[in-house]
């Protein structure tokens, strides 16, 4: 177990590494004169050359990829140079990342519940009419475009429930439907996985050997099949935790939430690049440890797995 969870831990931390290098190498593609905040008109060469030593441009890439990886080991993701001008990335984004785990618990949340519960329900019920309303809404979340049916909510529910259009911090009515907004996805993924693999347990041996033995089709439901179903859609999860808790761009740009979705939005607008790369150098961070908590947390629900030197096989 020991050396099964540290040869994971090994390779992810390679997997980190080189992923944000190669996401730092991309950064560096970008022409320079992104890096003067859209204002390279108006400055002199003389400026534009302080500004880029100052950054450490000038120096070879592979420098530069060392001086990034010693600033980012001490946790330094260098410092706004147009959004807030000289401030430490880190400070900008963290107050940011707390509105968007607010509203990405509550949503994440709500899409466990509300899904898995149809999921089971659907499996349960196979063809009849809580199948079918399922089914149906699964169809048109991923039929229709997001942005359609966001917009659809946010200017149908605030005229139908009478409440402001965009996100106040002190209104908790204004929190309501971006947070319904967030959870549509992942309530439609997590039933249609749910039922699917409800539906394949079905037909194994030991379902009709529970039955046969009289128990119910709820007590079956429940007490055997949620679990082995639940086996597969773990490894999944905890990648769909992180993002759903670093919130959504589109969301919090169109309910003017100030969480991190907006912030990459706005730097990208405003070409403040270090920022930019910051935010995309903490998504990046953020699917390699979901990728990573994936793999750990089938241990942990499949006893079935067995470890060995080489890894694990089931």
């Amino acid at each position: 177990m020991a050396r099964y969870v540290l040869g994971r831990l090994g390779r992810a931390l390679i997997t980190m590494v080189v992923v944000l290098s190669i996401v730092f190498m991309l950064m560096r593609l970008l022409p320079v004169e992104t890096y003067f905040g859209g204002r390279s008109d108006t400055m002199s060469d003389a400026v534009k050359k302080q500004i880029l030593e100052s950054l450490g441009l000038l120096d070879p890439i592979h420098v530069q990829l060392w001086n990034f990886w010693k600033s980012l080991l001490k946790g330094d993701l260098g410092k706004s140079i147009v959004y807030r001008k000289g401030v430490n990335n880190i400070d900008i984004i963290l107050p940011k990342a707390m509105y968007s785990f607010r509203f990405g618990m509550a949503s994440l949340i709500i899409s466990l519940v509300v899904g898995l519960t149809l999921g089971v329900l659907m499996a349960t019920y196979k063809g009849k009419t809580i199948d079918s309303i399922g089914n149906g809404y699964i169809l048109l979340i991923n039929a229709l475009p997001a942005a359609v049916y966001y917009l659809t909510i946010q200017l149908g529910l605030t005229s139908l429930l009478k409440i402001p259009m965009l996100y106040h911090p002190s209104d908790p009515k204004t929190w309501i439907l971006p947070t319904l907004s967030m959870s549509l996805g992942g309530i439609a993924s997590n039933a249609m996985w749910m039922r699917r693999y409800m539906v394949d347990q079905l037909n194994q041996d030991y379902i009709r050997l529970a039955k046969a033995k009289g128990m119910s089709s709820t007590q079956v439901a429940f007490k055997h099949i949620l679990r082995n179903a639940f086996i597969p859609m773990s490894q999944s999860l905890p990648t769909s935790i992180l993002f759903t808790i670093s919130g959504s761009l589109y969301i919090e740009a169109l309910y003017s939430i100030p969480g991190m979705g907006g912030l990459l939005i706005t730097a990208i607008q405003r070409q403040d690049n270090t920022l930019v790369q910051a935010m995309v150098l903490l998504y990046s961070a953020m699917s390699v440890l979901g990728m990573l908590l994936g793999d750990l947390l089938m241990i942990v629900v499949d006893p079935r797995i067995k470890l060995t030197k080489q890894g694990g096989v089931r």
